[in-house]
């Protein structure tokens, strides 16, 4: 089937991707299901992680922390995505 062709690299999941996001903080999860990017959730949970400890706890600070990372990767990879005149054509 040529629709299962791809050059990514193929990876078996040790984990249950539903049962870790199911694990995660309401706030997080709720961020994440709004989340532009596909996260997987251990990924954005050891970003949260990280984001908690810069901000003293502050969940709302560290969920700005997360926004701000998710919009210097879309503007990093939109160019690619979309071509180099994104958003102006």
């Amino acid at each position: 089937m040529s629709n299962l062709k791809t050059s990514l690299r193929k990876r078996r999941r040790a984990s249950d991707p539903m049962r870790e996001f199911d694990h995660l903080p309401r706030t997080l999860r709720i961020w994440l299901a709004e989340a532009a990017l596909p996260w997987s959730p251990r990924s954005v949970r050891r970003l949260w992680s990280k984001a908690l400890q810069q901000s003293g706890g502050c969940e709302t600070r560290a969920l700005a922390h997360l926004s701000e990372i998710e919009a210097k990767r879309l503007t990093h990879d939109a160019p690619r995505v979309w071509g180099a005149r994104f958003p102006q054509v």
